[in-house]
C-alpha cells in the first residue's frame, strides 16, 4: 500500500518541502509517502471560484492513483485523535488500496471531488497556513505508524 498526498499548489517555501522529507522517509518501505503537487489555478483568471475549483479538480482526478481511497482534508471532516488516525491507518493498510490523500487550494475542493470521497478528515479545529498541512499531515501519518508499531515515538 501506498500513501499519496495531493496537494494544489506548488512553489512552498523550502521548510515545506524539508518538514514533509524528515517524515516521508521515515515511513518504512512497505508504507511510503509521496507528495504530488498539483498546479493551482490562476486567481487573476477572472473565472469564478466553482469555475477555479472545477479545473483544480480535473487535475487532481489526472493524478490519482487507480482504485485508490479517497481521503480529503476538509475543515468539516472527520476530527481524529492520534490513535483514531492510526486505527484508520491499520483498516486503510487491511484494504490493501493506496490511499490519496487531497489538500485543496485557497477555495478548497470542488463539490463533486469531495462527493467522490470515501471518507474527509481534518487536521485542526484550528485555521492553519496552507503551506503548513503538508508537513503537519506528514508526520501525523508517521506518528500513526509508530502507535502501531509500537515505536517510543509517541507517547500518550
Amino acid at each position: 500500500m501506498k500513501l499519496c498526498i495531493v496537494a494544489v499548489g506548488h512553489r512552498m517555501p523550502a521548510w515545506v518541502q524539508a518538514g514533509f522529507d524528515e517524515f516521508a522517509r521515515r515511513m518504512p518501505r512497505e508504507l511510503p509517502l509521496q507528495l504530488v503537487e498539483v498546479k493551482a489555478e490562476p486567481r487573476t483568471s477572472g473565472k469564478t471560484v466553482d469555475a477555479m475549483m472545477a479545473a483544480e479538480a480535473t487535475r487532481i482526478e489526472a493524478v490519482l492513483p487507480a482504485r485508490c481511497r479517497r481521503v480529503i482534508l476538509d475543515e468539516r471532516g472527520a476530527d481524529l485523535s492520534t490513535l483514531a488516525l492510526a486505527q484508520r491507518l491499520e483498516t486503510w493498510q487491511g484494504e490493501g488500496q493506496d490511499v490519496a490523500l487531497i489538500i485543496g487550494g485557497p477555495d478548497g475542493l470542488s463539490p463533486a471531488l469531495k462527493a467522490s470521497a470515501h471518507e474527509a478528515i481534518r487536521l485542526s479545529s484550528l485555521t492553519l497556513p496552507h503551506a503548513l498541512v503538508r508537513p503537519l499531515l506528514a508526520e501525523a501519518l508517521y506518528r500513526a505508524w509508530t502507535v502501531l508499531r509500537n515505536h517510543p515515538y509517541h507517547r500518550e
